[in-house]
């Protein structure tokens, strides 16, 4: 078991059955499994108390051999954005962690193939029914976007984040922190300099840390 997979092991929340069996059910989801290159493995976290959710694309293939979200280059990324060590990142009594695709989808000719369309109308409703704490959604990629902003999101991506403080408190879009993004990000300067430090702040105060000690997490 990997460093990550014993943290998120200790870090089980307890005191709702009806979330962990939900959580037993999704795990074994096979609804899509034909159409999966390396079979059906739901990768997700949830607990009751967490007042983050974190909403990107599908789990890449590193994250589907591990079974830890974010278990990967992008995930260290985010987590820097986020301010966030990784025993904290992966508390799914602090954090939940609902992909638009639960399962690894496969590669296409440009990278990873888009997330499966049956997780999110299947299962999301259930999960988001038991997260009363949630205080900010993090949303990851287009999928995401397009599923919780609807007619509320711009035309591009770009747009969307460009436009982050439309969306607050509730919301927070964002681009994918895959090491494939770079071109974007250089193309983007403002997103580290205005959104970030936004982004930092709102997690910060979710897990009532100072400035400073947010800026230790980095």
């Amino acid at each position: 078991m990997s460093r990550v997979a014993a943290v998120r092991a200790r870090a089980r929340p307890e005191g709702d059955a009806a979330l962990d069996a939900l959580l037993v059910r999704i795990r074994a989801c096979r609804l899509c499994e034909p159409t999966l290159p390396l079979g059906a493995r739901p990768v997700l976290q949830a607990g009751t108390g967490a007042r983050l959710l974190i909403v990107g694309q599908a789990p890449g293939m590193k994250v589907h051999m591990s079974g830890v979200p974010w278990d990967d280059a992008s995930g260290e990324r985010l987590r820097d954005w986020l301010g966030l060590e990784p025993a904290v990142f992966h508390d799914p009594r602090r954090v939940v962690i609902l992909p638009m695709g639960f399962c690894y989808p496969g590669r296409g000719r440009g990278g990873d193939l888009p997330p499966r369309s049956e997780c999110a109308p299947r299962w999301h409703a259930p999960v988001l029914a038991h997260l009363p704490a949630v205080e900010l959604t993090l949303l990851i990629g287009r999928y995401a976007q397009r599923q919780f902003l609807g007619a509320g999101r711009k035309p591009s991506l770009t747009a969307t984040v460009a436009a982050f403080a439309d969306y607050a408190p509730r919301f927070l879009p964002l681009p994918h922190p895959s090491p494939r993004n770079t071109a974007w990000f250089q193309r983007h300067p403002w997103f580290e300099r205005e959104l970030l430090p936004v982004l930092r702040r709102r997690v910060a105060r979710l897990f009532g840390r100072t400035a400073g000690a947010e800026a230790r997490t980095r």
